[in-house]
């Protein structure tokens, strides 16, 4: 198998990701986007897009929860040629007595890993909110790893209302901030509206088309006393030279943007109203063209089934919306704000509350938030790092072997000098998962079996990311009519008593799954005192996915699982 990460740019990359899979001379699976007369979009997935895209359909004064068509009408057949297939909702599922089993993230044993040390960050900087000090604040910010330099890039504020900052580290604990030579310390753009503004979002850009598009980036330039503010974007190769700025127009502030390679798009995630804070859309092939927010859509609120905090006792808003593409689907991180009011925290100096929740999107616009408990959560503990205003960052988590991270941002609302602010003490914490962990599905002590829909694939190794030492995993392979497809029966499939992230299924009688490759055909697992995570059909022995690894990770060339087990 070639390295495609060395022989396609990202963009080029999304050949891969359409419904019309097939694969070229050196076994590197590719496709061509399908458009259907008089129909919308065909995606990798077999989901068809309305005529209208982005849809017009939500309404800013709704609490209901968004209606997700794919799931109401999934297609007939489901083609899984492109990464891991996971269980966080019921599109790949026809039936299944298992429990479904959602989870939440574990933080890190030693957080924080990293806050405020130089000059920039312990001090005050006079701009916006008066007297905060001891700032390391990611917001939005981005935390990368950049496979050219084989390490881990993290883009910060330094200072509350400061500059724009870089550190960089091996294994996402130990930070360091190099000297850019630009401004000062680690600093890539000075404080100040006019520099590195207000609140920023930011993307590195593994394999950009245009190499001087490698760091991207939006940030809110508006003057903090306006109500409405400006933002704009602008790129560079390097963090030394940037392009000229490009106005977005007015929204509010704390606005965001990320990159949906599975349609080639940019998405910026626009801050306005509807039931309090809200998220609007708006999408374009071009980072620096999708500035113009002129079209953009109402998106996505908080809604009734956010519950609000039983002390605090205010409505839930939605301050943001973060999203990433993992392996087969869209992650999206939902920032929710339970409050109190900001004049509440900034007379009483201490910080609002928000936690981090996670919604699962297949079109990349529609969101199944089956979970609504907090995915990282604050303490609310006077005293603690992370006792408030939680935020992730763009970018949501990276890939570490058999974990994702998580990395979020903090305040104690405490300086070290025993000050205390509503933006004061802010942190750096990290948070982890198992590999594809959102979902799991249960067999405690019993059987239990699941049915896949039907499905089609170009691969021929098939592989599980199941944890079942103590209990036994079997794999029967069925045509759409439910009829045992010879030799793949559940009398030949090998079994399985593991814990492993990546572990090949294999039969009796056949080497792979070469003789039913592009056929619809129906998996049936069967699982005894286990939990299955996931599935997939590679190309080849090593399991690579070919699916996304959201901000990436060590052991890989890009931001795709060409690599399988030889990452781990």
């Amino acid at each position: 198998m070639n390295d495609i990460s060395k022989k396609y740019s990202l963009h080029a990359l999304l050949s891969m990701l359409v419904v019309c899979l097939f694969f070229n001379t050196n076994g590197i699976a590719q496709s061509t986007p399908r458009q259907q007369s008089g129909k919308g979009e065909v995606l990798y997935n077999g989901i068809e897009l309305p005529d209208q895209w982005p849809p017009k359909t939500e309404d800013p004064k709704s609490a209901e929860p968004m209606r997700v068509p794919y799931l109401e009408t999934p297609p007939k057949v489901i083609p899984i040629n492109t990464g891991r297939q996971l269980f966080v909702d019921n599109f790949l599922i026809e039936s299944s007595d298992l429990k479904k089993v959602f989870h939440t993230a574990k933080k890190f044993e030693h957080n924080p890993v990293f806050s405020a040390q130089t000059k920039s960050e312990l001090s005050n900087v006079d701009i916006g909110e008066k007297g905060q000090k001891a700032v390391t604040y990611l917001g939005h910010g981005g935390v990368f790893f950049d496979p050219g330099e084989q390490h881990f890039k993290m883009f910060y504020t330094a200072g509350w209302r400061g500059g724009l900052a870089m550190a960089t580290s091996k294994n996402l604990v130990n930070w360091t901030r190099p000297d850019l030579g630009i401004v000062n310390e680690n600093i890539l753009l000075p404080s100040g509206w006019a520099d590195a503004g207000g609140d920023n979002s930011f993307w590195l850009d593994v394999n950009p088309e245009n190499a001087s598009e490698k760091y991207k980036y939006l940030t809110d330039r508006g003057t903090h006393n306006k109500d409405r503010r400006n933002h704009t974007v602008q790129t560079s190769k390097d963090g030394k030279v940037w392009t000229p700025e490009v106005s977005t127009g007015k929204a509010d502030d704390y606005c965001s943007f990320f990159y949906n390679p599975f349609r080639d798009k940019w998405v910026y995630s626009i801050k306005r109203q509807g039931i309090g804070r809200a998220r609007y859309y708006s999408e374009n092939k071009d980072f620096i063209k999708g500035a113009d927010w002129s079209n953009a859509v109402f998106w996505a609120n908080a809604d009734k089934l956010d519950e609000a905090d039983p002390l605090i006792k205010d409505q839930p808003q939605l301050y943001s919306l973060n999203a990433v593409a993992y392996e087969s689907i869209m992650l999206g991180e939902f920032y929710i704000l339970l409050g109190p009011d900001n004049r509440i925290c900034y007379e009483g100096k201490f910080p609002k509350i928000t936690e981090l929740k996670l919604g699962f999107s297949r079109d990349g616009f529609h969101w199944d938030r089956p979970d609504r408990r907090a995915f990282i959560k604050p303490t609310q503990k006077d005293g603690d790092w992370d006792r408030g205003y939680l935020h992730g960052t763009t970018g949501v988590c990276l890939v570490m072997g058999d974990e994702l991270w998580f990395p979020y941002c903090g305040y104690s609302g405490i300086a070290p000098d025993g000050s205390r602010g509503m933006y004061s003490g802010a942190a750096i914490g990290m948070a982890k998962l198992r590999r594809d962990g959102f979902a799991s599905m249960e067999s405690e002590g019993k059987k239990g079996t699941l049915t896949t829909r039907p499905v089609t694939f170009n691969g021929k190794h098939f592989f599980v990311n199941v944890d079942c030492p103590e209990g036994e995993l079997k794999v029967e392979i069925l045509d759409e009519n439910n009829k045992i497809i010879a030799p793949y029966s559940l009398k030949n499939s090998i079994s399985v008593k593991t814990n492993k992230t990546l572990h090949q299924i294999k039969w009796k009688g056949s080497p792979d799954l070469s003789a039913i490759k592009g056929k619809p055909v129906k998996f049936r697992f069967h699982l005894t005192n286990g939990k299955l995570y996931s599935f997939w059909v590679s190309p080849d022995e090593s399991g690579a996915s070919y699916g996304y690894l959201a901000a990436g990770g060590p052991g890989y060339d890009g931001v795709i699982d060409t690599k399988g087990k030889n990452a781990y």
